[in-house]
């Protein structure tokens, strides 16, 4: 488990995730081979996955982003798997995400426009396999988005 070191660890690098390891092991008072041996040891632990680049949507001209929660025909033994690998290959789906309860599956989809969402709708989402129900929901405000934890 994590000791208050690796704690304090993880907290410096998710405030300052572009901090340099001899900065950090500086931050925290101790040498740049002590922490790499320790980042080590949360990588292989799996606590730290690594570091990645986080991309503005946005920026890159997709204004529109549409939460659909999707139930399947769980009559078909396959329907989970066959849906899930056609819905990966959606490059307009930036998230999936399966549920138990009566909606099995929430694609967040991203759009240049109405115009692109539509046709990204009609052209792939509706192909997907083993869709029983539909329900569209157009995101309008992120109020919270943190990737950070409690630690």
């Amino acid at each position: 488990m994590l000791d208050d070191l690796d704690r304090r660890i993880l907290r410096y690098m998710q405030s300052d995730p572009e901090t340099s390891i001899p900065d950090l092991a500086d931050r925290i008072g101790m040498t740049t081979s002590r922490l790499s041996r320790r980042l080590d040891k949360l990588r292989e632990s799996g606590v730290l996955r690594g570091q990645q680049a986080i991309i503005d949507w946005r920026a890159l001209g997709f204004e529109v982003e549409v939460s659909l929660r999707i139930t399947l025909d769980k009559t078909q033994t396959r329907a989970f798997d066959e849906f899930m690998e056609a819905a990966r290959l959606i490059p307009e789906v930036i998230e999936i995400q399966t549920f138990l309860g009566q909606v099995d599956v929430r694609l967040s989809v991203i759009a240049r426009d109405m115009g692109h969402y539509q046709d990204i709708y009609r052209r792939q989402i509706l192909t997907l396999p083993h869709i029983n129900d539909i329900e569209a929901l157009m995101h309008v405000a992120r109020i919270k988005s943190d990737e950070s934890l409690p630690i």
